[in-house]
């Protein structure tokens, strides 16, 4: 009984957590469409502000409000994010149900393109990626969801193997039906709630990711008010100490990641109860 009763406020805790994660999420995001472009109007005479109850997260070189270019930055970060993921979800898995249902050529296949994408430096091989695709959203898209779908597509792939010898898919292929309608009818369904979960750990790095890449240049133009790019403009003004142009957009990066790592996470351990005794 005693138990039981732990058990219960372990979940509880959890549950709480991933609606506090997702109602911090859902309030940002409506901030971000609820907050005025004329915020971001040039200003002469507002430059450089400290926070105030006027600008929370005081104002940049241009007079800009900070708060308002820091939460609508953030909201085409997610907006790429969550592309880039999709994308890459779906590429994770193709390939780890084709690797688990095509018989074995075709598994060696998908396994030495894992382990070919693993072993090359992450950042560099996004950087190329993005090179060669020209850069700007189109490049940063391609270069996050093409660099992480091996470690969702090895659980696919795995989850697969062990219901392919299942009595219903084998049933099915008694009567026919092809690989493609089995992979389609039974194999997806199956994983649907994995491939879920992945999708929501996967969205914080390709968040982090997609700072990186703006951050270093080589993402969106300069006018477009994304997170990594407002970091990378504030960086040459902390010498002189507007340091609030750094630490507020940081911070709430930060706590944007963790929001969704929260959510995954917690989401993975109620859908595997035996976990949460751990």
């Amino acid at each position: 009984m005693i138990m039981t009763r732990t058990e219960h406020n372990v979940r509880k805790k959890m549950l709480q957590l991933l609606v506090f994660s997702s109602l911090l999420l859902l309030l940002l995001l409506l901030l971000s469409f609820i907050l005025s472009d004329e915020n971001l109007r040039l200003s002469s005479a507002g430059k450089n502000l400290p926070p105030s109850l006027e600008h929370l997260f005081g104002t940049d070189w241009l007079g800009r409000d900070m708060f308002t270019r820091t939460l609508k930055g953030l909201r085409l970060s997610l907006a790429v994010g969550a592309f880039a993921s999709i994308m890459s979800v779906i590429v994770a898995t193709v390939m780890g149900i084709c690797a688990a249902t095509f018989g074995k050529v075709v598994d060696n296949t998908v396994s030495w393109v894992i382990d070919l994408f693993i072993g090359m430096p992450h950042l560099v091989f996004m950087i190329l990626i993005s090179f060669i695709a020209g850069g700007g959203i189109k490049g940063i898209v391609l270069g996050v969801s093409l660099t992480h779908w091996m470690s969702l597509a090895r659980v696919v792939r795995s989850e697969v193997l062990q219901i392919k010898h299942s009595e219903y898919i084998q049933i099915s292929q008694s009567y026919g039906k092809s690989p493609w309608f089995i992979a389609r009818k039974h194999i997806l369904p199956f994983v649907l709630p994995q491939i879920m979960i992945g999708f929501l750990l996967m969205f914080p790095h390709v968040i982090l990711h997609e700072a990186a890449l703006t951050f270093l240049g080589f993402g969106l133009s300069p006018q477009t008010p994304a997170i990594g790019i407002i970091l990378s403009e504030a960086m040459s003004h902390i010498s002189t100490g507007k340091w609030w142009l750094v630490f507020f957009p940081g911070v709430l990066l930060v706590v944007v990641i963790k929001s969704f790592d929260n959510i995954g996470e917690q989401l993975r351990i109620l859908m595997e109860p035996s976990s949460s005794n751990k």
